[in-house]
């Protein structure tokens, strides 16, 4: 490892940091960019994945040339041939004029792919095609044109788990894997992440004219007890909202707290969720989302369940008032409503949680009521809200907000159907 260089490459970029990982990450990248070898860089996302790159193509033979950053998971799925390979006029709508695609545009030159997992498969076999025979055909075209570019590719997915999934291709994997770098996740960096914050609170200060805020030891011993799901980009924006918001130039460990950065190592709870998966290997704990999907799912399946009991209510609620048969909504177990048609119910005291008939006539010693169910002229619904309305009020001795309550509309919506109906009440 050349120490000097990659000093040198740290201070260009101003990259921060001295731990092995981004060393090593470093030292790769260094050795292959005179070759013209396919690069796949492999780290999570927020890492700072697109500083490898730059440092590949301007330290190649092809520095003097095009070099373009595509993130392929932003190109339109319609279009992204069309912005990778180019286009003939007319060869789809909007195709206005003949387009260059960034293969024939970065010609000599690097084009790195960022989220190349995301890209279908129509287009990684087009992919392929070029990384091996360096040829390509524009959309709307037959005729093959050649291109001799450089590709530096970039993922935050497993890919080999992908393949199996069948959404990337084996072959171009092995393809673009030719050199593999992995840069580290910012919870592996240890003294890093203290560097790295000064080196943004500095640049912070810089830019809006105020002193730059400090981390107290409890608040440094905090950040490296941190998992940090989001690296650096996440460390850059809490780093920014202190140094705007905090009217104290000192953060503490308390501080940081507000903010959801917590010791992980004690597994206390902060703003974002750890599933708590382990790596085999170094049987350090690593942020996946699984813990995350899954809340969700049980998130979703409760308020599907919810929607579900509700339409059953509605229902009923419509098929009840078709018969013309008086309703009585009560709840069940789960805190979901359930009406039965009844006739000559009894009338409580205001007030009184009802539960079900059984339960009030035990607790206030009554015998029990019986339910007589009779064939009656259907009503029309004006009529059923009529009398839904008279009932309510009797019920609740004229109280308008309770019997409102009861019918499940506002105050001011049974103050117009009083006097809609004509209701001397």
């Amino acid at each position: 490892m050349d120490e000097r260089k990659i000093m040198q490459v740290k201070q260009r970029y101003g990259i921060v940091g001295n731990c092995e990982g981004l060393n090593h990450a470093l030292d790769i990248a260094v050795q292959v960019a005179p070759t013209d070898v396919s690069v796949l860089i492999v780290g999570e996302s927020g890492v700072g994945k697109e500083a490898i790159p730059r440092v590949i193509h301007d330290n190649s033979a092809r520095k003097h040339n095009k070099y373009f950053a595509i993130n392929c998971g932003s190109l339109p799925d319609g279009t992204i041939d069309s912005e990778l390979f180019g286009h003939r006029k007319g060869s789809f709508t909007g195709a206005v004029d003949d387009r260059e695609g960034y293969f024939g545009v970065a010609n000599n030159g690097t084009l790195f792919l960022d989220e190349v997992g995301e890209l279908p498969l129509a287009t990684q076999a087009r992919l392929l095609r070029v990384l091996e025979t360096g040829e390509y055909i524009r959309v709307g075209e037959s005729e093959i044109r050649k291109t001799n570019v450089r590709i530096v590719a970039a993922t935050n997915v497993n890919l080999q788990k992908a393949i199996k999934e069948g959404k990337f291709r084996e072959d171009l994997y092995y393809r673009l894997n030719t050199i593999s770098i992995t840069v580290p996740p910012l919870r592996e960096r240890g003294k890093d992440i203290e560097r790295i914050f000064k080196k943004f609170a500095i640049d912070i200060a810089d830019k809006y004219s105020f002193e730059p805020i400090r981390l107290t030891p409890d608040a440094c011993e905090l950040i490296q007890k941190y998992k940090w799901p989001g690296n650096i980009r996440q460390l850059r924006n809490i780093t920014e909202q202190l140094s705007i918001i905090s009217e104290e130039r000192e953060i503490s460990a308390d501080t940081l707290m507000k903010y959801g950065i917590t010791d992980d190592t004690k597994g206390e709870p902060g703003l974002v969720l750890h599933s708590g998966a382990r790596d085999r290997q170094s049987d350090a704990e690593v942020h996946t989302y699984e813990s995350e999907r899954d809340l969700l799912f049980m998130m979703l399946s409760k308020i599907g369940n919810e929607v579900k009991g509700l339409k059953e209510f509605i229902q009923s609620n419509l098929e009840t008032q078709n018969r013309g048969t008086d309703i009585y909504t009560v709840f069940n177990e789960d805190n979901m409503p359930i009406q039965k048609p009844v006739y000559n119910q009894p009338i409580y005291p205001s007030g009184v949680s009802v539960i079900n008939d059984h339960e009030y006539q035990q607790s206030q010693n009554m015998p029990p009521v019986e339910v007589e169910v009779v064939n009656e002229t259907p009503l029309s619904n004006k009529e059923l809200m009529k009398k839904n309305i008279i009932e309510a009020l009797r019920r609740n001795k004229g109280n308008r907000k309770k019997a409102a309550l009861e019918l499940g509309i506002s105050d001011r919506t049974l103050y117009r159907k009083i006097k809609s109906y004509d209701l001397d009440l």
